[in-house]
């Protein structure tokens, strides 16, 4: 409960937030923002605890510079794309100014680095463990010139451990969600270490969170690596599901290993994906669909959604959505009927209510009457009933599918 010593500056803080909120929830969203801000873009603690202008003023630009780095409309207020992107579990290194142990830009001065497993998650067995471990340092060892070597007793360089709460570091973990884990750089000491929050569910699936992901990312920062605001890299702050067996580094971060370690002893250099970009002229999608009054652009592994009442389009990974469907969605369409999405790729067909995936998908294509012969959608598009008017005829068009298909 607020004293009435404190009502003059939330009046006034509400103000420059948002006039949107609905009352019962201005507390919370208040303090979201005053945690995510403090957490990740060094507002100061006492901001919230002053009515000074300049107070305001600070909170202000600490959540457009957060706008700005995730791509946001930069509006200075934490409208419902700033709090939905501020509550997605994700890494708890800060995204700007000096997350270092060391002055400068620290790094590993030898290329052979050693690890160490101090303890595990009762949720996976210690062989699943370092299984993510040991893929998760390949990822940066595949493009680069360093070297992993784990240690099971000694002092290592990176040391890694699952923890509670506040665990000593002045970085306390806050439960299931939000802070999935943190790392420091290079350095003595606790430099190079990671520390995963111990009551999140870690897995080797697409279920909750996956701990090579996870690690690989924060492995990223014990090497020196920063967050990027490329949504697309592993070095992203957010947390997004991608397939563990099939995954490739991306390019934006294998530009930033080999910017600090130099490029990789291969012959021939590792590459990677690239974000695609809304704007590139030479762009072009997988598949294009509506769902209930949103446009769904599909590419390789992402989607753009186009909402009619927002001027942003918004891309998110289909994994962040619907972690059993398949990257390089073929073909979509929406059945305004049934109010159902129905994504193709190769012999298979998923169906949506909203967001949600029917239980009983995939289905194989031949339900559609197909022969066997048939491999692939290539595309479709659903037609309502229509009625066409003359003077020499009203006839009632069928309802109709028209997909073309691949032998």
């Amino acid at each position: 409960m607020f004293c009435l010593k404190t009502l003059p500056f939330l009046l006034l803080l509400h103000v420059q937030i948002s006039k949107a909120f609905p009352v019962s929830s201005k507390e919370k969203d208040t303090k979201i923002v005053q945690d995510y801000l403090e957490k990740f873009y060094q507002l100061p603690s006492n901001q919230y605890q002053s009515i000074r202008k300049n107070s305001i003023n600070m909170i202000v630009e600490k959540l457009k510079e957060m706008q700005r780095f995730f791509g946001l409309n930069v509006t200075g207020k934490p409208n419902a794309e700033t709090l939905e992107m501020m509550k997605q579990p994700r890494c708890g290194v800060p995204d700007s100014g000096d997350f270092m142990i060391t002055p400068g830009n620290p790094k590993w001065e030898q290329t052979n680095l050693t690890y160490r497993i101090i303890n595990y998650t009762p949720q996976l067995s210690e062989t699943e463990v370092e299984t993510a471990i040991g893929n998760a340092f390949k990822v940066w060892s595949n493009a680069s010139s360093l070297t992993f070597t784990r240690i099971s007793q000694g002092e290592a360089n990176i040391s890694i451990a699952f923890f509670h709460r506040d665990h000593g570091d002045n970085s306390p973990f806050d439960g299931p969600n939000g802070i999935l884990a943190h790392a420091f750089q290079p350095g003595q000491g606790i430099g190079g270490d990671v520390h995963f929050d111990a009551e999140e569910t870690w897995t080797s699936t697409s279920k909750n969170y996956n701990l090579f992901l996870v690690a690989a990312h924060e492995f990223g920062h014990s090497l020196g690596l920063s967050h990027s605001s490329d949504p697309g890299a592993l070095m992203y702050p957010n947390y997004a599901f991608r397939e563990p067996s099939t995954y490739s580094l991306p390019q934006d971060d294998i530009n930033g290993i080999q910017a600090i370690y130099g490029p990789s002893s291969n012959p021939i250099q590792p590459t990677g994906p690239s974000t695609p970009r809304p704007c590139d002229p030479s762009l072009t999608f997988d598949a294009i669909t509506t769902l209930r009054g949103e446009i769904f652009f599909f590419k390789d592994k992402y989607f753009w959604r186009r909402h009619p009442q927002l001027q942003r389009v918004e891309m998110n990974f289909i994994s962040l959505f619907w972690p059993s469907l398949p990257t390089g969605i073929q073909a979509a369409y929406e059945d305004f009927d049934r109010d159902l999405v129905f994504l193709f790729k190769g012999n298979q067909y998923w169906a949506l209510s909203g967001y949600d995936i029917q239980q009983g998908y995939p289905r194989d294509i031949s339900n559609y009457g197909f022969p066997s012969s048939v491999q692939a959608i290539d595309a479709a598009v659903f037609y309502r009933n229509m009625i066409t008017k003359g003077n020499s005829w009203n006839q009632v068009i069928p309802k109709a599918y028209h997909i073309s298909f691949q032998e």
